[in-house]
């Protein structure tokens, strides 16, 4: 029989009925793992504890034991923490920026997504603590009452104005994410079999009821978080670029840094979703909810970002050379054919060649060649990072203080050990908590199921057949 196209793809695939969404989300939770969560959590569990392993021993000898030296006082571990920060900003730019712009397809991806930034911007928040090398002065970053004679915080120091930005990102996400889970923490204790069990999601829950009042605080509330989290989506990673613009560093001291900084945390933090939820898709059967129709969209967002990335790279190269200033054109020759040529490569490769492959709409669809490019575009955004870093100061003006860094294998421990922790927390998030915004997706059921999208007469029938 011949049918006419439908204007959309649906957002939900197979013929599914509203109990099936409920079933489909919440049986990972009810049944008994699986045999491949207890493999991969306990790589995980075993590389998380190497991490945690390293860090006691930074804290217990001293920052000596990363592979800094007087020239390059800073590398890997302000790498890893703007890297982290720029994963956490896919989760709330989805929920609140896609919310404000009423998109549907958000809603299969949204939980899972913030989850991801709130894991993230946990992993973050340990590099600077540990960079402190001594933890128990941590709480001097903040503005408590004048106890230490004539000690006060700052406040002309972009790394405080980070323990700000961090702090308020962190609360904000979390509120955002809680509230969302509530009523899907409500339908979870109604279903609940053990007492234990139904007791912990009752406290989650909050008492909730469904009732139409508690639906429009809802509502109403996550309105009000997206359009808090919204400038934090901006704002965040334009702080943490200060930390380079506000100096006077050939190679830092750029004004394009905040809304290049941006892009580039959107673009990896996309990636990072799609690494993550085209595992879980096949893991927790979620085939029907999370499609190659996300994909496409999430993958047109890394394009986007991706160019715009490339354009500032291009940019920057353009304005060094524009400027005159012989120390700023240096420092990008230096970056390109310098001994770091290969970390700047790698960077380009990656981060402004790879998305552009998206162009071509099988390419874009592909699951497989999505998930190779995710790593791919992660790769070069730690990359990205780490040029910006250590190529602008390994070569400073006096050539009898050139140095190369070579990371220690703590450098490499603790940020191998983040990864391995930020999984952990996944995979408990994934295993205890429903991945799928269960009562979200079904508002968009009527609207863009597979079989009241293609219903001959547009849906007047019952779709249960």
């Amino acid at each position: 029989m011949h049918k006419e196209a439908a204007i959309r793809e649906p957002l939900i695939l197979g013929h599914k009925t509203y109990h099936d969404i409920t079933e489909d989300v919440c049986k990972p939770i009810e049944d008994k793992a699986p045999r491949m969560w207890y493999i991969l959590f306990g790589i995980a569990l075993v590389i998380g504890l190497y991490g945690v392993g390293c860090i006691m021993y930074l804290l217990g000898t001293g920052i000596g034991v990363w592979g800094l030296n007087k020239t390059i006082g800073w590398a890997w571990d302000i790498t890893n923490f703007v890297w982290w920060v720029g994963i956490g900003h896919a989760g709330t730019l989805i929920s609140a920026v896609l919310l404000l712009f009423r998109q549907k397809w958000r809603m299969a991806i949204n939980r899972s997504a913030e989850a991801m930034t709130i894991f993230a911007v946990f992993m973050a928040g340990t590099f600077p603590l540990i960079h402190m090398g001594r933890l128990w002065v941590g709480y001097w970053t903040l503005p408590l009452p004048n106890q230490f004679g004539s000690l006060w915080v700052n406040f002309n120091s972009p790394l405080l104005w980070d323990v700000f930005a961090i702090s308020t990102y962190l609360s904000v996400s979390l509120v955002f994410w809680y509230i969302g889970l509530i009523p899907d923490f409500a339908t979870i204790r109604d279903r609940a079999k053990k007492p234990v069990a139904k007791k912990m999601y009752s406290i989650l829950s909050f008492g909730w009821s469904g009732r139409a009042k508690h639906w429009n605080r809802f509502e109403l509330v996550s309105l009000v978080l997206a359009g808090l989290a919204t400038p934090l989506v901006f704002s965040v990673h334009s702080i943490v670029s200060f930390d380079f613009a506000t100096s006077v560093i050939p190679g830092w001291h750029t004004t394009i840094f905040p809304p290049y900084f941006v892009a580039g945390a959107v673009f990896s933090g996309f990636a990072m979703v799609q690494t993550l939820l085209l595992v879980m898709r096949k893991a927790m059967g979620l085939e029907a909810y999370i499609h190659t129709k996300h994909v496409e969209y999430m993958n047109i967002v890394i394009m986007v970002t991706g160019s715009i990335v490339g354009t500032a790279y291009i940019t920057e190269l353009f304005i060094s050379w524009y400027s005159g200033v012989e120390y700023e054109a240096y420092a990008f020759i230096n970056r390109a054919t310098g001994p770091y040529w290969w970390a700047y490569w790698a960077m380009m490769t990656c981060n402004v060649i790879s998305p552009q492959l998206m162009w071509f709409r099988p390419l874009r669809r592909s699951l497989l060649f999505t998930f190779i490019i995710s790593i791919v575009v992660n790769i070069g955004m730690w990359f990205e990072r780490y040029v910006i870093i250590v190529t602008s100061i390994h070569r400073d003006y006096i050539p009898a203080a050139w140095s190369m860094h070579y990371p220690s294998h703590i450098d490499i421990g603790v940020y191998v050990g983040t990864i391995g922790i930020f999984f952990v927390f996944f995979l408990l998030f994934a295993r205890y908590f429903p991945v799928l915004a269960l009562n979200e997706v079904k508002t968009i059921l009527k609207s863009s199921g597979e079989s009241y999208k293609n219903a001959p007469d547009n849906g007047h029938h019952d779709a249960a057949h």
